[in-house]
């Protein structure tokens, strides 16, 4: 199977040396998004808005794979602050309807451009 690069400029472009996401077969697997505003390259304020971004980003480079939100099997929440887990919590629940997706959430010491939150995917087409 060959890996298809997937880019959309409806999420923020890679930071890196990195694809905004990777297609293999069936599965599409997202980089981490944090919560840039793609028009501005600028973060969101708060957190709350942080993770809304950071979810709409994801959409965005599913929806250029040819998936979405409701085709999500695993996420990944990297948190600075695991205090903010319930406002996070909240907001997440907005994006995603039962029945959910696997879900790991983990405090880590810093984000890329020091983001509040970042969330990666896994979702199939």
């Amino acid at each position: 199977m060959d890996k298809q690069v997937i880019s959309t400029t409806s999420a923020p472009g890679a930071i890196g040396p990195y694809s905004q996401g990777v297609g293999l077969g069936d599965l599409v697997f997202t980089s981490g998004q944090l919560g840039l505003v793609p028009e501005t390259g600028q973060f969101a304020e708060g957190v709350q808005a942080q993770t809304a971004q950071a979810l709409r980003n994801v959409k965005a480079v599913l929806e250029a794979a040819g998936s979405g939100l409701d085709k999500v099997v695993k996420t990944t929440v990297f948190l600075k602050d695991m205090n903010d887990f319930a406002q996070v919590n909240e907001v997440y629940g907005s994006f995603f309807a039962e029945p959910y997706p696997a879900r790991s959430a983990v405090e880590v010491a810093r984000l890329p451009k020091d983001g509040l939150v970042e969330i990666e995917v896994i979702a199939v087409k």
